[in-house]
């Protein structure tokens, strides 16, 4: 009998009522459906500093690093912030790379409190790109998350199963194998290495 997949949520807000929060919970409520295990990695919980290529262990960092290690499959959700993903997602991302998540599977999740934050996926598509992730085609986001967040609850019915259908797939395809790596994961070695 082989283990479970085992995804890892990563949520990129610090806000104590975070729609991310939640959106990201009804995901990873979906893949434990879909029969994984999962782990909510709440950055709030951490102590990041700013990223230092000097430090890579600062902080909490090993922590993190650890968490994102041990997934077979990965889901980010972030807020959207002036038109790209938070910067508490951008410090945890920066202290991950190839070791986290070359070949890993990766679903995006965004939440604004306007219209579609699709800026902030693709945005996130592309790091996660250069990092030779395997970014499932199929997003999920969360607009006008004031009416469609409620109460600890994605209310929006819709928006729900869009969710939920995320962490569906991300249990689905953690274990695809990954076409040979990209262009730009062999030319993304950094500033200094």
């Amino acid at each position: 009998m082989t283990d479970p997949t085992h995804v890892v949520g990563i949520t990129g807000s610090l806000r104590d009522e975070s729609t991310s929060r939640v959106a990201l919970a009804r995901a990873l409520a979906a893949a434990e459906d879909a029969g994984a295990t999962t782990e909510l990695v709440d950055l709030r919980d951490y102590d990041l500093p700013v990223f230092d290529a000097d430090d890579r262990e600062a902080g909490d960092a090993p922590a993190v690093t650890r968490e994102v290690r041990a997934a077979d499959a990965v889901i980010l959700a972030t807020p959207m912030y002036h038109g790209s993903y938070s910067s508490v997602l951008k410090t945890a991302l920066d202290y991950c790379g190839f070791d986290e998540f070359e070949d890993k599977t990766v679903g995006l999740l965004a939440v604004s409190g306007g219209s579609f934050p699709l800026t902030a996926l693709e945005h996130l598509r592309s790091v996660c790109r250069a990092l030779d992730a395997w970014v499932l085609p199929y997003q999920a986001a969360v607009p006008k998350a004031g009416d469609a967040v409620r109460d600890g609850e994605v209310v929006d019915a819709d928006l729900a199963e869009r969710v939920a259908v995320l962490g569906r797939r991300v249990v689905q395809y953690a274990n695809i194998e990954p076409d040979p790596m990209t262009f730009e994961g062999g030319e993304n070695v950094g500033a200094g290495e």
